[in-house]
């Protein structure tokens, strides 16, 4: 007569009997690995669940009462125990694959190290001193972002804005010189690389040397000294200038130096610009504002210049259909346009008054992003902020459009109506400003 189950459990439990415990091995070992390759589909990880599931038994083996049905309660133990191994095995190739791509991104860094490092000061010098605030801030000191914010004056989430906004003006020049790479990288492989520790000595000679202001220092180091000093003073005077400015100064060896910054709102039309699409007498200057009329389709008048990143600003008045501001134009068919349609005009009420982001590719439009309001006056200031493929458009300062599109990269700036016999355009364009 066959010894059931639980009896041979007992006589395990009470006498620590092996061959009780071969015998339950033998009947069920095939029942449980059985589950457990179902479950891993690994004959080696199923024989090893096996094993840890007659482990529990043994261990077990006095706590189960006699009405326990054993090879249920092994199927279940064999479940339960594949379980973990699965979370095991997860576990374990997430830890391999966070190594390995850690290894990669070291590897991408440290090249990328290797090519920027030379052009590091050169970027730099080339950001404004708020951006380069920030970054040193960052990641030559590893300051936290709310530190790098009290610092700066200004929140948490602002200076975050700040840091990515100078990484990105990083990347690009990085980019014109060759070196392709994403703002975590570039970020990574500064703080990383930045900082090295300064030789024990040099601190003790550059004390010495700035307590007496550089007296007993060689004529290499005033040399050193007096141009730094002199391109401080040009920087400090060209950020001093009045935004818009532009003023000749001449030095004393005669060299013309010509300063401009962003400028103010340009007064008649822009000498570089030109009819884009369309004819030159649909456009005119009168009353302090660029004027355009059409009543013959699409007329543009755009720079000559092309941007890459660009704002342009005017106040814009329509009475009739929409007045529009288009960027990186790259002809008359392909580029962004956007229409300021008002309230009580008759395009408005077909369509209702709103702001529209349009794309135009060979021609053919298609709508980006569209803000509608009821009752926008016909006269408001109309703002576009382009930064890489971010595009933002401001009605009366007010951010009401924020999008991102990469189909064009850079191309003309300007304004831009367009009319028909049944409907025709015009569109007033004052306070123009682009930068």
């Amino acid at each position: 007569m066959t010894t059931d189950d639980m009896e041979l459990v007992r006589q395990y439990a009470a006498g620590q009997s092996e061959s009780a415990f071969a015998t339950l091995v033998s009947r069920h070992a095939g029942l449980v690995y059985s589950a457990a390759l179902r479950s891993v589909r690994d004959p080696q990880l199923a024989e090893e669940i096996t094993q840890a599931v007659f482990i529990i038994l043994a261990r077990k083996a006095g706590s189960l009462n006699e009405h326990t049905i054993l090879s249920g309660w092994l199927y279940r133990a064999a479940g339960y125990t594949a379980r973990s191994a699965r979370k095991s095995e997860q576990r374990r190739q997430q830890r391999e694959q966070e190594a390995y791509m850690q290894s990669t991104i070291e590897a991408e860094t440290e090249a990328v190290w290797q090519q920027m490092s030379s052009l590091l000061e050169e970027a730099m010098l080339r950001l404004g001193q708020a951006d380069r605030d920030a970054l040193v801030l960052r990641f030559f000191e590893g300051r936290s972002l709310d530190e790098v914010g009290q610092a700066l004056g200004a929140s948490e989430d602002a200076a975050k804005k700040r840091v990515n906004r100078a990484l990105e003006k990083l990347r690009k020049f990085f980019r014109r010189r060759g070196v392709s790479s994403t703002t975590e990288i570039i970020a990574g492989a500064i703080s990383a690389n930045s900082v090295q520790a300064a030789p024990v000595a040099l601190a003790k000679s550059v004390t010495a040397a700035a307590i007496t202001k550089g007296a007993a220092d060689s004529g290499s180091t005033l040399t050193l000294i007096k141009g730094a000093l002199k391109l401080m003073a040009w920087t400090k005077m060209k950020t001093a200038i009045v935004v818009g400015a532009c003023i000749l100064l001449t030095a004393g060896t005669a060299t013309t130096i010509v300063i401009c910054t962003q400028p103010r709102p340009v007064l008649g039309i822009p000498k570089d610009w030109s009819v884009l699409n369309g004819n030159v007498d649909q456009w005119n200057w009168t009353n302090g504002a660029i004027n355009g009329h059409s009543t013959s389709g699409d007329t543009i008048l755009a720079s000559t210049r092309q941007y890459e990143d660009v704002t342009i600003s005017a106040i814009v008045n329509t009475t009739n259909r929409d007045a529009d501001l288009v960027f990186r134009m790259q002809d008359a068919d392909n580029g962004y346009i956007v229409c300021y349609a008002p309230a009580g005009t008759p395009w408005a009420a077909d369509n209702g008054s709103h702001i529209q982001l349009k794309k135009r590719i060979a021609g053919a439009e298609s709508d980006v992003a569209t803000f509608t309001r009821r009752g926008l006056p016909q006269t408001a200031k109309l703002t576009v902020v382009v930064r890489g493929s971010r595009i933002e458009v401001r009605w009366n300062d007010i951010p009401v459009l924020k999008t991102n599109d990469s189909t064009f990269a850079s191309g003309f700036v300007g304004v831009r109506v367009y009319g028909d016999s049944g409907k025709p355009g015009d569109g007033t364009f004052s306070n123009l400003i682009y930068y």
